[in-house]
């Protein structure tokens, strides 16, 4: 069980505290809540129902678990799916789920591809283009709570983790 002033990732809102524990009746129903207070928009206030299936809210990566995220994102193997369709559904499934390794396998692959595009004086597509800085958006804001930086610092950080790891 959580509790108040834990700092959780909520799987709609992304990192949360938690602002209370109470009991709230909506429509018919008493039930007991955790309120929730969205580090990127504090003017809001998420009742999440404390019996609510368990992968809704989670505690944030430990710091040791973030570095060997990066440390392992070299070795991450990439795909591309060539149907715009299939791509775009497997990006929505993978943004819904917020699986750390399938957001950075999926970053990479958006990563490569880009430059590729660019390379060859193509315009990467728009769609995919904000899958990405979904995906990246994600991954930093936790990152960047657990490290204790800013989130514009997330990359150049990854960077030199790796730039050391060489």
């Amino acid at each position: 069980m959580f509790a108040v002033n834990d700092i959780v990732m909520y799987k709609q809102s992304g990192i949360c505290k938690i602002l209370d524990i109470c009991e709230k009746k909506f429509g018919k129903e008493t039930r007991q809540y955790y309120v929730l207070c969205p580090q990127d928009d504090p003017n809001t206030t998420i009742y999440c129902p404390i019996d609510a299936p368990s992968d809704i809210m989670r505690y944030l990566l430990t710091k040791d678990e973030v570095l060997q995220l990066i440390e392992e994102m070299p070795d991450e193997e990439t795909a591309w799916i060539e149907n715009d369709r299939l791509r775009k559904e497997k990006q929505a499934e993978i943004l819904r789920e917020r699986d750390h390794k399938r957001l950075i396998r999926m970053i990479k692959a958006l990563y490569l591809k880009r430059e590729e595009q660019q390379k060859a004086g193509k315009h990467f597509h728009t769609a995919d283009e904000k899958a990405m800085e979904e995906a990246e958006k994600i991954l930093y804001q936790e990152f960047a709570q657990v490290l204790d930086i800013a989130q514009d610092e997330v990359v150049p950080f990854i960077v030199g983790r790796l730039d050391k790891k060489i």
